[in-house]
């Protein structure tokens, strides 16, 4: 299990002095204890959620980021990619442009869609389908044009 696999590497992260990656191992286990927690969580917390939460946690480190190299902080910014760049090893491999693609036109194929009325039927399947391996805005752009 991730969870599992995380602890295991807050450990290896100690032992390598690796202060960057131990810090953002800790704030991972921190977010998915508190998941483990949650009321109606039963004290699991099953992979494919692990992943999303690791998501948002990247999605987070990312417009961090982005808000401190526009306020000229460069040394905070390289703080969070790089924290960004431990969490991403987690993720499976995101899909190419090729293959984001591919996967879209099938699924536009599966639900029948012919045109942009159809996007939020082809974008519920599209999101369920490709959760992980694309960001919801390249799925949305990929989408539109597509049904364009």
């Amino acid at each position: 299990m991730l969870f599992d696999q995380i602890s295991k590497d807050i450990i290896a992260a100690m032992k390598a002095h690796d202060k960057v990656a131990l810090e953002t191992l800790r704030n991972v286990k921190k977010v998915f204890l508190e998941a483990k927690t949650a009321p109606g969580a039963n004290d699991t917390l099953e992979d494919a959620d692990a992943l999303k939460l690791i998501q948002k946690l990247v999605k987070q480190g990312k417009d961090a980021a982005q808000i401190y190299a526009q306020q000229d902080r460069q040394d905070l910014a390289d703080a969070e990619l790089a924290q960004v760049k431990v969490m991403e090893g987690y993720l499976p491999k995101p899909l190419s442009d090729e293959e984001l693609t591919e996967a879209i036109k099938q699924i536009i194929t599966e639900t029948g869609a012919t045109s942009m009325k159809d996007m939020g039927k082809v974008m519920g399947a599209a999101t369920k389908a490709l959760s992980g391996k694309a960001e919801g805005r390249a799925i949305s752009a990929k989408v539109k044009e597509l049904l364009s």
